[in-house]
C-alpha cells in the first residue's frame, strides 16, 4: 500500500529555533521578574511598618483626647469653675504683659512717613501668642499708602491690609497735650490690619555704648511720630 505526501500543500516548517526563542524569552521575563517581585515585598513590609506607626500615633492621640475632655470636665465642675476662670483671666494678662509697647513703638517709628500722624493703636493678642496690630492712621492718602507699602517690607509687620477709609473730618487730630487740634482738609483716615513679630533674641541684644541711653516712653514716641512733615518751601 503506498502512501502519497503532497508537499506543496504541507510544508515542512521546523520549529526548534521558534521553541528556544520561546524559552529565552521565558528566562529573561522570569529573571526581571524576580527583582520586581523582591522590591514588592520590600514595599509591603515598608506599607505594613507606616500602618502600625499610624496605628499607634492614632491611639496616642485618641488617648490624649480623652484625657483632655476628661481634665475639661474636672475643670468645668463647680468646684473647679472659679479656678479656670481664674486660669483664663491670669493666661490673657500674661498674654498682655508680654505685648511690648516700646518695641512696637520702636519698630512703628522706623516705616512711618513723614506727614502720617498714627491717631490710635490697639494690638489684639491671640490665645497663641499671634499679635495682630490695628492702627488708625491719619494723614495724605499718598503717604498712607506708603507706610503700607513700608509695612509690606517691613520684617517686624506682615500682611498689611487696609480695613477702612474715611475722609479726615475738622476736630480728629490730637495733639501730645490731648487736646482736640482741627484736621486739615484733603486728608484721610485709614484703619490698617497688620500681624506683628516681635523682635527675635538677637535684636534685643543692644550694644554696650547704646544700653545706657534710656527709651522714650511710648507717649513721648507717639507724639513723635505726630508731628507733621516738614513743608517745602517753593522756589
Amino acid at each position: 500500500m503506498k502512501i502519497t505526501v503532497n508537499l506543496a500543500s504541507r510544508p515542512y516548517v521546523e520549529l526548534r529555533p521558534v521553541y528556544t526563542q520561546l524559552r529565552i524569552w521565558i528566562g529573561v521575563l522570569a529573571l526581571a521578574a524576580i527583582p520586581l517581585w523582591l522590591l514588592l515585598h520590600t514595599e509591603q513590609k515598608k506599607a505594613a511598618v507606616a500602618v502600625a506607626r499610624v496605628s499607634r500615633v492614632e491611639t496616642a492621640v485618641n488617648t490624649l483626647e480623652k484625657r483632655q475632655q476628661s481634665y475639661q470636665a474636672l475643670m468645668k465642675q463647680p468646684k473647679n469653675a472659679a479656678v479656670l476662670t481664674q486660669s483664663s483671666f491670669l493666661n490673657g494678662l500674661f498674654r498682655r504683659k508680654a505685648f511690648s509697647w516700646t518695641a512696637t513703638m520702636t519698630d512703628l517709628e522706623t516705616v512711618l512717613p513723614g506727614g502720617v500722624q498714627v491717631l490710635s493703636i490697639d494690638p489684639v493678642i491671640a490665645k497663641d501668642g499671634h499679635v495682630t496690630i490695628r492702627m488708625r492712621v491719619s494723614g495724605q492718602r499718598d503717604r498712607a499708602l506708603d507706610l503700607i507699602r513700608n509695612l509690606e517690607k517691613s520684617k517686624h509687620f506682615a500682611s498689611p491690609r487696609l480695613a477702612g477709609e474715611s475722609l479726615a473730618s475738622s476736630g480728629e487730630g490730637t495733639n501730645g497735650r490731648g487736646t482736640v487740634e482741627p484736621v486739615a482738609s484733603g486728608l484721610v483716615n485709614m484703619d490698617i490690619l497688620a500681624d506683628y513679630k516681635p523682635l527675635s533674641y538677637a535684636d534685643k541684644q543692644t550694644p554696650a555704648g547704646l544700653r545706657k541711653e534710656a527709651l522714650p516712653s511710648p507717649a513721648e514716641m507717639l507724639r513723635q511720630m505726630k508731628k507733621p512733615a516738614p513743608k517745602r518751601r517753593k522756589k
